[in-house]
C-alpha cells in the first residue's frame, strides 16, 4: 500500500484546474494499492466534498504560498503524515521527504506575462525553480504543454508524463448519443434553463476568463450577426448540473482561445452533443482532433466564416456533433487516475 498525499486545494476555485483536481481526487480514491490522503486549504470556503482523509485548514492559500515556497520551513507531512509520495497542486511546491509529482496545466503567466498579474507571475517563478529542483516527475495535461515546458524551464524530458484530461461532467454522467437525440428528458430541462436565465431560442456559446487569452473581443466581432452568450460574463458561473444544460442548449461552441493548456470546454462540448468551433494553436487541435473545426484566433473573418458554415450546413452540424461524440471517449478520469498510479509506482522503484 503506498501511502499519496494530494493537494486539492483549488477546489475552492472554480475552473478547469478545479474539475481536474475533483476528478482526479475521486478516482485515485478507488484504486486498490493506494492510500489516499488529502490537502485541502481555504480560508473563505470550507471543504464540503464527499473525499475521505481530507485533512482541512481555514487558512489563505497565500499565506501557504509563503510558508511553502519562500520561507520552507514547514513540510507537507506536518499536515499530512509520513507519505511515499506527495503530488503537488497549481499554487504551492511544499518541501517534502517523499518523492514529488506535480501536474502542470499551463504556462500561461510565464509564456504570456502580461495576460496575468505580476503576483500570479512571480509565484509561478518561484513554483517552476522549485519544480525543476525537487519534482521526481511533472505530469503535462497536453503536448503542447510538455513542449512549452520543454521550451522554458530547466526540466529534461525524462521527467516529464503527457497524462489527458477527462470531460468536466464525470464519466458516468457524459451524455450518450441515445440521450442526446431522444431528447425526451432532456429538452423540458432546457426549456426551463432557458426561461430561468432568459437565454435566447438559438445563440452561440463561448467561454468567459480574466484577461486577453480567451480572445473575447475578436469572438464578440465574429459573433456580431447572432446572439452570442458568454460563461462568466452573460451568465453567471453554474453548477455541473446547469452547465450540462447549457452546452446542450446552445447552437455552437466558439472556443477561439489565444492560448490553452488542455480545453476542456472542447471535450465538454463534445460529451453534450455541441459542435465546436476552435483555434489552430496551442493544445487545441490535439484535443478536438477531427471533430472539430479550426478557425485562425486572431482572424475576425476566419472565424465568422467557421461560425457561418457550422449554423448553415445541417450535415456539417450533424457531421460534427457524432465525431464529437467518438472523440470524447477516448479521454476519461479514469483512465487519467490509472496512468497517474503509475506514475506514481514508477518513481518509488
Amino acid at each position: 500500500m503506498m501511502r499519496v498525499g494530494f493537494d486539492i486545494s483549488q477546489l475552492a476555485h472554480q475552473g478547469g484546474v478545479g474539475v481536474y483536481t475533483q476528478n482526479l481526487a475521486e478516482q485515485l480514491s478507488k484504486i486498490a494499492d493506494l492510500e489516499m490522503v488529502y490537502f485541502y486549504s481555504s480560508l473563505r470556503k470550507p471543504y464540503k466534498g464527499k473525499l475521505k482523509n481530507v485533512k482541512s485548514y481555514r487558512l489563505p492559500p497565500t499565506l501557504f504560498e509563503m510558508l511553502f515556497n519562500r520561507w520552507r520551513n514547514v513540510s507537507i507531512e506536518k499536515f499530512l503524515g509520513p507519505l511515499d509520495v506527495f503530488h503537488s497542486s497549481d499554487w504551492t511546491e511544499p518541501p517534502s521527504k517523499a518523492k514529488k509529482v506535480t501536474t502542470v496545466h499551463d504556462l500561461s503567466p510565464l509564456k504570456f506575462p502580461r495576460w496575468s498579474h505580476p503576483k500570479i507571475v512571480s509565484v509561478h517563478k518561484r513554483k517552476l525553480k522549485l519544480i525543476e529542483e525537487e519534482t521526481d516527475c511533472v505530469i503535462a495535461v497536453s503536448e503542447s504543454t510538455k513542449r512549452d515546458l520543454l521550451e522554458i524551464s530547466k526540466i529534461p524530458e525524462s521527467k516529464i508524463t503527457v497524462i489527458y484530461e477527462g470531460a468536466s461532467f464525470s464519466d458516468n454522467d457524459v451524455f450518450s448519443e441515445d440521450a442526446r437525440f431522444a431528447g425526451e428528458a432532456l429538452e423540458p430541462k432546457i426549456r426551463g434553463f432557458k426561461e430561468k436565465y432568459n437565454l435566447p431560442q438559438n445563440f452561440i456559446l463561448a467561454i468567459g476568463g480574466v484577461g486577453e487569452r480567451k480572445n473575447l473581443k475578436r469572438i464578440e466581432q465574429s459573433c456580431k450577426d447572432y446572439n452570442l452568450v458568454i460563461l462568466g460574463q452573460t451568465l453567471p458561473r453554474l453548477s455541473m448540473e446547469e452547465l450540462k444544460l447549457l452546452y446542450s442548449s446552445a447552437s455552437v461552441l466558439v472556443y477561439a482561445s489565444l492560448y490553452e493548456g488542455f480545453g476542456l470546454p472542447i471535450l465538454d462540448s463534445f460529451a453534450s452533443g455541441l459542435p465546436v468551433i476552435t483555434s489552430n494553436v496551442s493544445s487545441m487541435p490535439e484535443i478536438g482532433g477531427e471533430a472539430a473545426l479550426y478557425a485562425d484566433p486572431l482572424s475576425v473573418e476566419d472565424i465568422k466564416e467557421k461560425i457561418d458554415s457550422v449554423l448553415g450546413d445541417k450535415n456539417l452540424r450533424e457531421e460534427l456533433i457524432e465525431k464529437g461524440f467518438k472523440r470524447v471517449k477516448q479521454f476519461s478520469w479514469e483512465k487519467c487516475a490509472e496512468e497517474t498510479a503509475k506514475v506514481y509506482r514508477r518513481i518509488m522503484k
